[in-house]
């Protein structure tokens, strides 16, 4: 195999695990089915809510997205920035919303990383050093990480493996 053949099935593998569930549940199936109604709950020994960890991926990814390709990148403020108001649930419109963006920075994200224009190990522009390798598999590993923490709240409230 040449070298640019295994640089695009880096780049393809790269862009189809930020969404496969080939180990575990994708993000879509973590959330899916969850009555309106206990979107927010936090199960009693939880720390957080399905809409918080939802959301938390949503800003979290939205970050890294802006990172990679914004010119006029504004550092945000941790925690603050990257986690809800817990105390005020989600309206279905913002859940939706929120179900969608998550797929829409991923599919984002998939596209920089099959741009043949783009290199994968160059530095980011707003970066002290990361690359766009980096910054996608950074995403996946958060993504996977909260993913099994919505899936762990949904079976503390019996909402899972019915």
């Amino acid at each position: 195999m040449t070298t640019e053949a295994q640089t695009d099935e880096v780049r393809e593998t790269l862009a189809r695990v930020l969404a496969w569930e080939d180990a575990h549940v994708n993000f879509e199936s973590a959330v899916g089915g969850l009555p309106a109604g206990l979107r927010a709950h936090v199960p009693p020994g939880m720390p957080y809510s399905v809409w918080q960890l939802a959301q938390h991926l949503r800003l979290t990814q939205r970050d890294i997205l802006e990172f990679c390709v914004e010119p006029e990148y504004h550092e945000r403020r941790w925690p603050d920035d990257y986690w809800p108001d817990p105390a005020i649930p989600p309206e279905d419109a913002e859940w939706h919303a929120c179900v969608a963006a998550v797929r829409s920075d991923r599919d984002a994200l998939a596209r920089l990383v099959r741009d043949v224009n783009r290199s994968l190990t160059d530095p980011v522009p707003n970066g002290t050093g990361q690359t766009l390798l980096r910054e996608v598999l950074l995403v996946i590993d958060h993504s996977a990480y909260h993913i099994g923490q919505i899936i762990v709240v949904r079976k503390a409230m019996g909402e899972w493996g019915r």
